[in-house]
């Protein structure tokens, strides 16, 4: 089983990324799929989830409205598109799969049971 994040990088406050969580051993809508980010010092923060039936989707109050979190099963990925961003979005971004919840529901709370390696996003000027 292997999760890979990807599409991070430096931008600018208001601008965009797409980051890509690819799932190998594993399909995306066998498991929930949540985003977490995080910053040095910090604890981990959920971002936003996806249950495995798709019906249930949270987004942490910091992002919502901005980001969106869209899944592929053709391409076997999971995707969080990030708008608007601002400098307080910059963090480690990982991905990570639950493989206890139930199909109708997921969470933004630990604990999740695979992890990707994380990619960097930097908002900034």
């Amino acid at each position: 089983l292997q999760i890979v994040e990807s599409g991070g990088g430096l931008v600018q406050p208001g601008g965009s990324l797409r980051l890509s969580c690819e799932a190998s051993g594993f399909a995306v809508d066998y498991w929930a799929i949540g985003w977490f980010r995080q910053v040095p010092g910090k604890e981990r923060e959920g971002v936003s989830c996806i249950s495995v039936s798709g019906s249930s989707i949270h987004y942490a109050d910091s992002v919502k409205g901005r980001f969106t979190i869209e899944r592929d099963i053709t391409k076997n990925a999971v995707y969080l598109q990030m708008n608007s961003l601002k400098p307080e979005d910059t963090a480690v971004y990982y991905c990570a799969v639950d493989t206890e919840i139930s199909k109708y529901r997921c969470s933004l709370s630990l604990p999740y049971d695979y992890w990707g390696q994380g990619t960097q996003v930097t908002v900034s000027s």
